[in-house]
């Protein structure tokens, strides 16, 4: 199915269920509910992740889940003034308040899945509001970024090594003959195992999806219980969801300033070891903090260090992958591996814990420690691998690529495999 298709279904879909989840009457209907929202939700955020690396060059990719990323994060701070007013629907047609907030959020969120139907291209070529030359333009543009991991072989055996013999019976090896190269363009390539094979051994996806995992134990938390610790600081009410308001505002702004940078220079786990520092410094003062105003500041700190991480992690497998089918296997796994910190997420802040929920930030800060400490090992990995390709260490690569194409296990492009592809750190 075509991505201007299944987006918004699972969007649309997304949005009955969320809408039926105001009819439940009992635990096991909303348990049911729960597991078919979560079932529709997961292949949301790898979908737009992969759609948007089939549109934009590698190092524009990290700006639009910035910007997307950042739209996330206002969600979060308005969504709880909204609920709050359409709680005041409470009673209207016999509905309870809280159901309201289900079945209204729900019919918006159908309405923008069929809108999306209309409007979202299914790839460069069939965007209907560009020109036919800036279609050529645009893809000519995108391509050209992929140019050499698209290379497949022509010939279907290559050119053996030779021996010959001079006048005193040395033998002496004589070059591989590289066979002539066509480009296979990422909507010509055609679905292969061994390509999802690759995606789910390859070391990075682990690296990231752990990490990713611990920033989402961190983000869930926080979301989740923002209006919780608010309430511990003394705040109530109308009050208590205003203050979860501020907390949100900076960490808009550098999830987009960041995002600029990282795409400006190339880099993505960098910003992360940098940004994450300021998470793990609010989780400290957090436990330390004596006053309510030295808590209060601390949440601004969690908010400004782990929101830009996010689409810096989200951005390092699609610049990382090269081969379209790959890319989809390692971005889902990724995410795959890192929403299982959801699970964790949810048994973090207790009530019991109140008002100073020392464990829960303890748990918290001990997640994005790992976090930070698996980034790092990818950027190294990256810095490694990088040079041995600049030193032709990895010139092997084609060697093999060429010898499962002769055998015919594989009509893939070479992608990541390529010694000349650069990984992004």
């Amino acid at each position: 199915m075509k991505p201007s298709r299944w987006l918004p279904f699972i969007v649309a879909i997304w949005g009955l269920v969320t809408t039926l989840s105001g009819l439940v009457q009992n635990f096991s209907g909303l348990v049911a509910i729960r597991f078919m929202l979560g079932l529709c939700e997961g292949g949301l955020l790898p979908g737009i992740i992969l759609y948007l690396s089939t549109i934009y060059k590698r190092h524009e990719l990290q700006l639009r889940v910035g910007v997307f990323y950042a739209s996330a994060s206002l969600s979060g701070a308005f969504g709880g003034l909204l609920a709050t007013a359409i709680l005041k629907m409470d009673g209207v047609g016999g509905i309870a308040g809280w159901r309201w907030i289900f079945i209204l959020e729900g019919i918006a969120t159908i309405l923008i899945g069929a809108i999306a139907t209309m409007l979202l291209p299914a790839d460069i070529s069939s965007a209907k509001f560009l020109s036919a030359e800036e279609k050529a333009f645009a893809l000519r543009r995108f391509r050209s970024g992929n140019a050499t991991v698209s290379q497949v072989p022509l010939s279907e055996a290559a050119q053996g090594i030779q021996q010959e013999k001079d006048g005193n019976q040395q033998t002496r090896r004589t070059a591989l003959v590289r066979p002539s190269q066509e480009t296979v363009n990422q909507e010509e390539e055609q679905f292969e195992w061994g390509e999802v094979i690759r995606g789910c051994v390859d070391v990075q996806v682990w690296l990231t999806g752990l990490s990713y995992l611990g920033l989402i134990v961190s983000l869930y938390s926080y979301s989740l219980f923002l209006p919780t610790i608010i309430s511990g600081l003394g705040f109530s009410g109308g009050a208590a969801q205003l203050h979860t308001v501020p907390p949100y505002v900076p960490a808009v702004v550098l999830t987009v300033v960041v995002a600029v940078l990282a795409d400006c220079l190339k880099w993505r786990g960098p910003f992360i070891l940098i940004c994450l520092p300021m998470t793990i410094a609010g989780y400290v003062l957090a436990i330390k903090a004596e006053t309510n105003n030295g808590r209060y500041a601390a949440v601004f700190l969690m908010a400004a260090g782990v929101y830009p991480s996010g689409p810096c992690i989200l951005s390092i497998l699609p610049n990382n992958s090269s081969g379209h089918y790959k890319k989809a296997t390692t971005t889902a796994l990724q995410l795959m591996i890192a929403n299982t910190g959801g699970f964790i997420a949810t048994f973090v802040y207790t009530a019991d814990q109140a008002p100073r929920y020392i464990r829960g930030h303890t748990i918290s800060l001990a997640f994005v420690c790992l976090s930070w400490v698996l980034v790092a090992a990818n950027v190294l990995y990256c810095i490694w691998e990088n040079k041995a390709r600049a030193e032709g260490k990895r010139q092997g690569n084609v060697e093999k690529y060429q010898e499962l194409w002769d055998a015919g296990k594989t009509r893939a492009p070479i992608g990541d495999r390529s010694p000349d592809f650069r990984f992004t750190l």
